[in-house]
């Protein structure tokens, strides 16, 4: 038998299915709804209504007085209409809430000038108003309209553009994506850079690359500024691989900085990559706008790439396939700076193809008057000193630490100078700069040096400690004095060194305090007879020498050994011995006082026709030394002569004077092994006692 089937089981599903469909049309209709109101109470709300609010929370916010003191409204607007078509994405096409705030100003924070820092004719942003579910502030584009701002810093830790941090996380997102600017003005005014810099914006129009041009004018570090430059029309703070383009000239004096390129992400400065040209009166100059420490040269000019790449505590900068001209040298290379350290790093290979020796002098104040004044510095050398007096700027070797190769193929110089290829390995670490090694060569041989300047303070307030060992091989004596006549008949190599410890700021001030030892060696080789012969002062060998030419003297050695004692020279032994003559030289070379205080003593060994053996004396100051004869011991020797010379005429004209001089050979071995002995300085900042 078959049951019947229960009167509920036989129901219809349909009024439950209407009741579902029903919760889901009204829940639909609500979403569609809410959007539309919205839409409605945007259009229609008076938005000045809402100023005094607004203004409350964004003064409370940003620690400042802020104010909307025009109409604020609300439209829709597509972004897309106030964009250039290489710069619009797909979001731009979207109608967006658009607000416009007009006549807002941003004052100073407490306790500096009551002026406004910022002050825009019409402020205004497209707002995605989804975002705001996920409580985020989404502004696809913030656009400031005749824009005036004012930066103001009173001191190091004192400015307007620093905003106090909120210690408590905010529940709210800021998404900032891009921002536009019009024409306005900023104006800094800075007390630590000694700054009051006035940049005027305007929008370019139908540029195909840039939309903003600018120009700058005021003072930086007291000096004049000047320049300008072209900007691309929207900054993209979001999307950090698309490049901003930027382009811009700077002058200051005779400085001059230009660079054309692209800006990665200009907000956080991510990257860079432009052409950068460089020039001005000297590369110290530079100092002031870049932060790196570099040497004073002549007039320079340099163009090369510069790329950057910037994180939140390191970053790194490649100047690299740079070219240019130091005064009338070439230079080239590649530079790297570097940030993250305890301090800055410069490190890179920098090389000259020919290097006039001249641009060189500069780097130790060697340079005339005329050349400091064109490179902007205030110090000028006395009259009648030859040692620099130009100070080292000390306080600012530990601002960076360096690692740079420099070596130049080729140098130009005077006849006079004997320099030929130069190459340095210069380190800086902590205000310690080091030259290991110094090397170049001269006339025929190699001079080595390890210098190292302690400027780092502990010796004092811009003093610097300073340490040279220094070694010359193979000096070839015909080379080295190719302008003196009686010198290109002679043969012989020098080898010296000199190890000089020293306090001081400056190459005057160093020598003058140097302690230490020099020492120089010819141990073998030919000198020219009429050199020995006019300094023995032999006239009437010097007439022969003249007339039937020089020869070459055998030399059995010379030996040079000074000690040198809070900037005084004094000789311990000057030799130079020969097979004709021995001439001996001692006094004392003030280094302090930049005077000289030397005797030559010559002694011949063979017959002469006619002697007048008196010594000579090198006095006066470097500037012009003063050579002159014993002339007591001359007239003596003069007078005897012509006595003879009544006396015996015609025998004094047929015989030579026996006049062989003391006959007695200098010990050489010993002199030879006490040069050879390397020399020694005392340690540096400690003075030996007289």
């Amino acid at each position: 038998m078959v049951e019947p089937t229960p009167l509920a089981a036989q129901r219809p599903p349909g009024p439950r299915r209407s009741k579902t469909t029903q919760v889901a049309l009204s829940v639909l209709a609500v979403l569609i709804a809410l959007p539309i109101i919205a839409v409605i109470v945007i259009l229609t709300f008076d938005w000045n209504r809402a100023r005094p609010w607004i203004n409350n929370k964004v003064s409370d916010a940003i620690d400042r007085p802020f104010a909307i003191h025009g109409d604020l409204t609300v439209s829709w607007e597509r972004p897309a209409t106030s964009l250039a078509a290489a710069q619009r994405t797909w979001r731009d096409h979207i109608p967006w809430p658009y607000l416009v705030a007009r006549d807002t100003t941003i004052g100073n924070p407490a306790g500096m000038a009551t002026a406004n820092m910022v002050s825009v004719g019409q402020f205004s942003f497209s707002l995605d108003p989804l975002a705001l579910l996920d409580k985020t502030i989404a502004i696809p584009l913030l656009r400031f309209d005749a824009p005036r701002v004012a930066l103001l810093r009173t001191g190091a830790t004192t400015n307007n553009w620093t905003f106090r941090r909120n210690e408590q996380p905010s529940r709210w997102n800021l998404d900032l994506e891009r921002v536009v600017l019009t024409d306005g003005v900023i104006h800094v005014k800075d007390a630590v850079t000694n700054a009051d810099v006035t940049a005027r914006v305007r929008t370019l129009e139908r540029d195909p690359v840039y939309g903003v041009a600018f120009t700058l004018d005021g003072t930086y570090h007291g000096a004049r500024v000047g320049g300008g430059g072209k900007l691309g029309s929207v900054f993209s703070l979001k999307n950090e691989t698309a490049p901003y383009p930027i382009q811009g000239e700077f002058k200051s004096g005779k400085t001059r900085i230009a660079l054309t390129g692209t800006i990665t992400n200009p907000a956080r400065l991510a990257a860079l990559d432009v052409r950068l040209e460089l020039a001005g009166a000297s590369m110290a100059r530079l100092y002031n706008f870049t932060g790196v420490l570099l040497p004073e040269t002549p007039a320079f000019s340099t163009s090369g790439r510069l790329t950057g790449r910037l994180g939140k505590d390191v970053s790194r900068w490649v100047y690299d396939g740079f070219a240019g001209k130091v005064g009338a040298s070439d230079i080239g290379g590649r530079l790297e700076y570097a940030t993250g350290g305890a301090r800055p790093v410069l490190s890179g290979n920098v090389r000259s193809r020919q290097l006039v020796f001249a641009d060189l002098a500069p780097l130790v104040g060697a340079d005339s008057n005329a050349s400091k004044t064109a490179r902007g510095v205030e110090v000028k050398q006395p009259s009648g000193k030859v040692l620099p007096v130009e100070e080292f700027h000390t306080e600012r070797w530990t601002a960076l630490d360096a690692d740079v190769r420099f070596a130049a193929d080729n140098i130009v110089r005077d006849q006079a100078l004997t320099i030929s290829k130069l190459s340095s390995h210069i380190k800086m670490d902590n205000g310690v700069l080091r030259l290991d090694p110094l090397e170049f060569g001269m006339a025929g041989g190699t001079v080595r040096s390890t210098i190292r300047l302690d400027g780092s303070g502990r010796s004092g307030k811009n003093a610097i400690k300073a340490v040279a060992d220094v070694r010359a091989r193979k000096i070839g004596i015909k080379q080295l004095f190719p302008k003196i006549e009686q010198m290109q008949a002679t043969a012989g190599q020098i080898n010296a060194d000199a190890k000089l410890s020293a306090t001081g700021n400056s190459v005057a001030s160093l020598l003058a305090t140097s302690n230490g030892e020099l020492k120089a060696l010819v141990s073998e080789g030919t000198v020219s007879k009429m050199l020995l012969e006019m300094a023995g002062l032999n006239v009437a060998n010097i007439v022969v020498t003249k007339l039937f030419g020089d020869k070459q003297v055998e030399l059995n050695c010379v030996a040079a050994d000074f000690a040198v004692q809070d900037g005084i020279a004094r000789t311990r032994s000057f030799i130079v011995d020969t097979e004709e003559a021995i001439i001996t030289v001692d006094g004392a070379i003030n280094l302090a006082g930049e005077q000289m205080d030397l005797r030559i003593r010559p002694e011949t060994k063979a017959l002469r026709i006619f002697s007048l053996r008196a010594p000579l004396y090198v006095r006066g100051p470097f500037s012009k030394p003063d050579v002159a004869i014993d002339k007591g011991v001359l007239a003596i020797k003069a007078g005897g002569a012509a006595a003879l010379a009544v006396v015996a005429a015609p025998l004094a004209a047929l015989l030579p004077l026996i006049n062989t001089g003391p006959g007695e050979d200098s010990d050489c071995a010993r002199l030879l092994a006490r040069a050879r002995q390397a020399p020694s300085a005392p340690p540096p900042g400690r003075r030996q006692s007289r």
